[in-house]
């Protein structure tokens, strides 16, 4: 059992993990490029060191950097967070090859999930409900892809097997496009992920992005804890989450929760995780697995009264989960703001010194963040400063409390998304609940420019 955790990440997640390894008696080892030495966590560890100057290719992605660190400071864990080097096979190999422990599912179980050829086809194999499409990649004869595609149906959505993030994705609306969008996204693939195989499914037109989050140990136990809807959206990249998921029959989002917790028992998957779903017409359809902590982890805390990172180490030190799937009871409604730097209108990053922080409060508001008034915000990483949750007995409550954090927030020095957040919680149609992923970008946002 371990005592030491390197945090191999920085900003809000890194101090996330720390204040948890602190709850539980753990001592912490946190690694920095230079542009971090003055970070909140590397302040707040027992062992700092630095691994490398600020851009991330040369510090939080250099994973024998992080080795060395690790043997230095005699860590015996490593915990990944997300980004970085999260979801990467070879370094959570690395990391077990090594003697240490890896915070998370191991490394043939991330393989799997990162594939995503593969991991539909063992979703498929567990019973959970995926988008239409064939199991396989796509065969490089053109005329057999142009009857898959024809048995699919248009319009359908050429995926990289290795994707993620919204890349490597294109919609193929009718036969004549489709050999040129073959071409464009194996070249995609290839190059961004170094990996040409792609797949093909059913385009959804108006679908919601839906979440189930679970818990496994390796015990044999598993949980699921409740829905997220993710929805909101820009360029498939997420703004603000929300648990549970509104206007779903609660016996649907069961009977998936159920399903993702015995896949979990089938994969060997240990530690915390994520499934994603589009969801069209009240039918879920599987698109990927996430074997990391997820940025908006927090609502499901708020909701399932659950520590999810905690709950994720103590799985690492071989111990059983603390909860049964019938200790679940999702309570209340739960929102996450992410508050970005970066400019409201061109959504360009907006790096600087932060000359203002005056953030809310009150019953049900909480802040992730690691910056504060003279923090300087650097150009080289994700632009996210802070997420602002909030709880509310019901959807509407939260809601209400929601409008009122984001009015008392106060960021001065540098641009923020801010004034979106305000405009998205003041929508009536958001207000309403259910809306698609398209909800943003061809609503809130037509005709402003972006």
């Amino acid at each position: 059992m371990f005592k030491t955790v390197l945090i191999a990440n920085r900003g809000e997640i890194a101090l996330r993990i720390q204040r948890a390894c602190r709850t539980l008696g753990l001592r912490t080892v946190a690694v920095h490029s230079e542009a971090d030495r003055d970070a909140v966590h590397v302040r707040n560890a027992d062992i700092a060191v630095c691994i490398g100057p600020a851009p991330a290719a040369r510090s939080y992605l250099d994973a024998s950097a992080i080795l060395l660190a690790a043997e230095a400071t005699g860590a015996q864990a490593v915990h990944p967070g997300y980004g970085f080097l999260s979801e990467n096979a070879d370094f959570a190999e690395r990391v077990a090859e090594a003697g240490l422990t890896f915070i998370g599912p191991n490394a043939a179980c991330i393989r799997t999930m990162g594939d995503k050829v593969a991991a539909k086809r063992a979703m498929r194999q567990a019973g959970v409900p995926c988008v239409p499409g064939p199991d396989g990649a796509l065969p490089d004869d053109p005329d057999a892809v142009r009857r898959i595609a024809a048995e699919i149906g248009y319009p359908v959505i050429l995926k990289a097997a290795g994707g993620g993030g919204g890349r490597g994705m294109r919609i193929v609306s009718e036969e004549s496009g489709l050999a040129d969008a073959l071409s464009l996204t194996r070249e995609e693939a290839r190059r961004a992920f170094g990996n040409p195989a792609i797949y093909a499914e059913k385009f959804l037109d108006h679908p919601r992005h839906v979440e189930i989050q679970v818990l496994a140990d390796g015990h044999g136990n598993a949980v699921w804890l409740g829905s997220r809807d993710c929805s909101l959206q820009r360029r498939h990249q997420k703004v603000l989450e929300e648990a549970p998921a509104p206007d779903l029959p609660e016996r649907l989002v069961a009977e998936v929760g159920a399903r993702c917790a015995e896949a979990c028992r089938l994969i060997g998957y240990q530690g915390v995780g994520t499934f994603e779903f589009l969801v069209e017409d009240a039918v879920f359809s599987f698109i990927e697995m996430n074997t990391r902590v997820q940025v908006e982890h927090p609502v499901t805390e708020m909701t399932a009264g659950v520590d999810i990172v905690a709950e994720g180490i103590r799985v690492a030190q071989g111990k059983a989960l603390t909860v049964t799937q019938a200790d679940i009871a999702c309570r209340g409604h739960a929102f996450e703001c992410r508050i970005n730097a970066e400019n409201p209108e061109t959504f360009a990053p907006s790096p600087g010194r932060i000359t203002r922080w005056e953030l809310p409060g009150g019953p049900g508001v909480r802040i992730d963040s690691h910056v504060g008034a003279g923090t300087v915000v650097p150009p080289y990483y994700d632009s996210l400063i802070a997420k602002l949750i909030v709880h509310g007995a019901t959807r509407r409550e939260a809601l209400a409390r929601l409008r009122v954090a984001l009015d008392e927030m106060l960021v001065e020095g540098i641009a923020t998304n801010l004034p979106l957040h305000r405009r998205i919680v003041n929508d009536a149609g958001f207000a309403a609940g259910g809306i698609d992923i398209h909800y943003l970008e061809n609503v809130l946002l037509r005709g402003d420019g972006t």
